[in-house]
């Protein structure tokens, strides 16, 4: 093998969490080593299908011709299979290395962003699969991934799909608006920034009448006024409290945002209720959280943030080539789900750690334990600057 790519190899491993070779043993991926001289040998070949992209059959020639192994691609397809669990908890394991941190303006509050998106696999017949992802802000990190296979409406966007604690507030799209993921989450203590779906989300007031939410929009008069209403949700016999925040859109958005659905009711072959396009004009944001915490145009601007975890998935979709899922079987498909979120959460890793001082691009292994040093942490006040 080439000595760079050995040095870059190295340095690859340095960033597995502690342990990644025994977990290999404890997850059942690695019964016996059959055509690998080690576990070492088994995960590079493994990350030269998914990492690189190659075929099993391509794959399976480079392992032979680098010396790394002799298998087939059979073989290379059962050690996949085998890897699921594996990567699963290596993901699990960097997830949690990551470290939680709160940014200034968040009133103590864990804010997270949830979404899913769908992973098709190549071909007309190919199966999809959802990834349901939870990115915190303002680090940027991702806490919590599942997936599931799609297989109807049963496997959408659900808030209750998520595990959440006291402390964490949501912010999640209008696919996520329904009463049962509300109640969900504030009965594990957290508070939830959620986009207003109409259609799912019904609202009354304090006496249980319903919301006119219609009368109440078109006192917002002018562009840019924020409003909000005292709001309940009803959901099992339960009623929860909540705020409606809102904002008028200014008439280019408007003009925009109503193209869009008469568009996207015209494809569906549908006719737009004329309360759809008024409703177009505004921004809607529904919340738990109380006002003291986070006021009408907090809530509003902490919605515009979720927008983050939109290009995460734009990113793992091109970077790590999340969208272009191999064709072979579940457990596969998993397994290979998870070594691409592994390849995303590794750069993760190695650009946390870059912010470090180390100009020779690894971190030195502790004398007594072999592990690497941390890295030093400064505050804001004294962050080294670059030149």
């Amino acid at each position: 093998m080439d000595s760079a790519c050995d040095e870059s190899w190295e340095l690859l491993l340095s960033l597995f969490p502690v342990g990644w070779q025994q977990s290999a043993v404890l997850s059942g991926a690695l019964e016996r080593l059959r055509g690998f001289s080690s576990v070492e040998q088994l995960l590079r070949v493994l990350l030269l299908h998914v990492g690189k992209g190659y075929s099993l059959r391509e794959t399976a020639v480079r392992a032979k011709q680098t010396g790394l192994a002799s298998v087939s691609d059979v073989t290379l397809l059962n050690r996949l299979r085998q890897a699921e669990a594996w990567w699963h908890g290596l993901c699990l394991a960097l997830l949690t290395e990551s470290g939680w941190y709160v940014g200034a303006d968040s009133r103590g509050w864990n804010v997270r962003a949830l979404d899913g998106t769908l992973i098709k696999e190549p071909g007309r017949t190919g199966s999809l699969w959802r990834l349901h992802y939870s990115l915190r802000l303002p680090s940027l990190e991702c806490d919590h991934l599942a997936l599931t296979a799609f297989r109807g409406s049963g496997t959408g966007e659900k808030l209750e799909r998520f595990p959440a604690a006291p402390g964490d507030l949501v912010l999640a799209d209008r696919g996520f608006c329904k009463p049962p993921g509300v109640r969900a989450l504030v009965q594990q203590g957290a508070g939830v920034i959620v986009r207003l779906n109409t259609s799912t989300l019904p609202l009354s007031e304090a006496d249980g009448r319903p919301f006119p939410l219609l009368r109440r929009l078109r006192s917002v008069s002018s562009p840019g006024r924020v409003r909000q209403w005292k709001v309940w949700v009803a959901t099992d016999g339960q009623r929860i409290a909540g705020r409606l925040c809102v904002v008028r859109k200014t008439e280019q958005a408007y003009q925009r945002a109503q193209r869009k659905i008469r568009r996207t009711a015209q494809l569906a072959g549908s006719r737009t209720k004329p309360e759809t396009l008024e409703y177009a004009r505004y921004v809607m944001v529904f919340t738990t959280v109380p006002e003291e915490s986070f006021p009408a145009p907090d809530v509003l601007e902490w919605y515009r943030v979720r927008w983050q975890i939109e290009l995460v998935f734009k990113k793992l979709k091109s970077l790590a080539a999340l969208g272009h899922l191999p064709k072979y079987d579940d457990r596969s498909a998993r397994a290979w789900l998870y070594g691409k979120l592994l390849v995303a959460l590794l750069g993760q890793k190695l650009q946390r750690l870059g912010r470090a001082i180390s100009p020779w691009g690894y971190r030195l292994p502790d004398v007594q334990s072999g592990q690497p040093l941390a890295p030093i942490q400064f505050s804001a006040a004294h962050r080294p600057t670059s030149h």
